[in-house]
């Protein structure tokens, strides 16, 4: 009787709270101390790997309770598989036994069961031999129940908790979406939001353009270490998976790959959920987790949730960056205009910044433009002027800006690149002009052009873009249809004067 009434205060104190640690932690110490176990522990049971992994434990040796074994592994496996007490008085005369400290001699496995349904084992281990007998079994057995559902209980309160903070996330990220419409700021937010909401190491959001997908925003405590600009290609693994699915992909161990396809140092696993909104994939939505096998298909409909309402916000976000664009594009040409170019440049330099890559101007103004008008009329003019936006528009990559600066004079901000690309691209654009047939006008029009590059020029708008006005003046003086660098001398010229 003294037994079970101290079995029963026992089991008072496992049952008196719902944390899930402190139940653990209550557990061990009672096994620990009443049944005076050397070394004891709970394994819990993840019912997708079908693998026992050590929640807590005492006396074991450093480095074991790291192990995960099957639920055919070891004499916990076993006891997980019978559903039942596995007993070995002796480990060194048990094939099963998988050997967790030195000292053990004898081993007691008791599945922890809720409902007929296995949730964990706890594991009991003596430095005696036949130290468990008949009546210190049955008592283990008694407590273990209890144990079952304390643990149970803390579970059940947990995913509570759990499911509370990832509807409050759902909550706000809804909020957010619709009091937030710069795309930049509401992507960077939800990326935070979604990292403390699922406790994970790191979110990222990358979204598509072209064939890549692009990083932009990514929160959390990973150390970063994808290419420069964040651009990945979509033909590239899981980006190709979840495109041409449409499904989430998780992938549960990333150590063994390389840092460029883990994308954070410390990576081990990930969870990547495409962004679709009215039939359209517009991105991906990825968790990162420095564990190991952290990602779970019970996450699946609350992050696929999140993932749509930022898909919905992202689609929405674009509709009003359209609609500030009519703002911001030139009337006679089509193309952006100063305004839009004085928003840009400050973001552009700013995620060079960022990312460590470069990012150049080119200064153009079309030469002689104003005895083109006085000869031909304004009418043709104005036609000169739409077909070389139109040149410039088409020779540059979609992620590039062109825009008319005023009057004759374009500026076009250039991403990912550095002084001497950006002097190749100039000098491709003033050929193209130079050998353009322009209806009506029978002699050749050409440009001349000045480029500057962050870092080299300078690190703000101001330094950047007198650096590219100081080449066009140079090229100008210089004899026009040219391309100059700053103050450097000429890096592309013809014989035309």
């Amino acid at each position: 009787m003294p037994k079970i009434a101290v079995l029963y205060d026992a089991g008072q104190a496992v049952l008196s709270t719902f944390d899930l640690d402190e139940v653990l932690q209550r557990i061990l110490g009672i096994a620990h101390d009443f049944f005076h176990l050397r070394n004891v522990a709970i394994l819990l049971l993840d019912g997708e790997a079908q693998q026992l992994f050590v929640r807590s434990q005492i006396g074991w040796d450093a480095g074991k309770d790291s192990i995960r074994l099957s639920i055919h592994e070891g004499i916990t496996g076993a006891a997980a598989t019978r559903k039942q007490p596995v007993y070995a008085p002796n480990v060194s005369e048990d094939p099963r036994y998988v050997c967790a400290a030195q000292s053990t001699l004898s081993e007691l496995a008791i599945p922890l069961m809720f409902r007929d349904e296995v949730v964990g084992v706890l594991d009991c281990q003596s430095d005696q031999l036949g130290y468990f007998d008949p009546e210190t079994i049955e008592l283990l057995v008694l407590f273990s129940t209890q144990a079952s559902i304390a643990l149970q209980n803390a579970h059940l309160y947990s995913l509570e908790r759990q499911r509370a903070r990832q509807l409050e996330a759902i909550n706000t990220i809804a909020q957010q979406s619709t009091a937030v419409m710069e795309l930049e700021e509401l992507m960077i937010r939800v990326c935070s939001i979604i990292q403390k909401a699922f406790q994970v190491s790191h979110v990222s959001l990358s979204l598509r353009e072209e064939s890549d997908l692009v990083m932009r925003a990514h929160h959390g405590t990973l150390q970063p270490c994808f290419p420069a600009g964040g651009r990945f290609a979509i033909s590239q693994k899981p980006w190709s998976d979840v495109i041409a699915t449409s499904a989430t992909v998780i992938e549960r161990d990333l150590t063994g790959t390389g840092d460029s396809f883990r994308m954070f140092k410390e990576s081990s696993s990930r969870m990547s959920i495409p962004l679709i909104s009215f039939g359209q994939t517009l991105g991906v939505l990825t968790l990162h987790s420095s564990k190991a096998d952290a990602f779970r298909n019970n996450d699946l409909q609350s992050l696929e949730s999140v993932a749509d309402i930022c898909a919905n916000s992202i689609q929405n976000a674009h509709y009003v960056e359209r609609v500030k664009q009519l703002a911001y594009l030139d009337g006679l040409t089509g193309i952006f205009n100063r305004r839009f170019f004085e928003l840009r440049i400050s973001e552009e330099i700013e995620r060079a910044r960022r990312y460590g890559t470069g990012m150049a101007v080119i200064m153009a103004d079309i030469d002689q433009f104003k005895l083109l008008n006085d000869e031909f009329g304004h009418l043709l003019g104005d036609e000169v002027l739409r077909q070389v936006s139109s040149i410039f528009h088409q020779q540059v990559r979609k992620i590039d800006v062109v825009c008319r600066y005023g009057g004759e004079e374009f500026a076009i901000l250039l991403t990912q690149t550095n002084a001497q690309q950006a002097l190749t691209i100039a000098e491709k654009l003033r050929r193209q002009v130079e050998t353009w047939q322009f209806p009506g006008v029978p002699r050749a029009i050409t440009i001349s052009a000045g480029i500057a590059a962050f870092p080299t020029h300078g690190k703000s708008r101001d330094e950047i873009v007198r650096a590219a006005d100081n080449g066009l003046y140079v090229a100008k003086q210089s004899g026009r249809n040219r391309v100059c660098q700053n103050n450097a001398a000429l890096a592309a010229t013809t014989g035309r004067g």
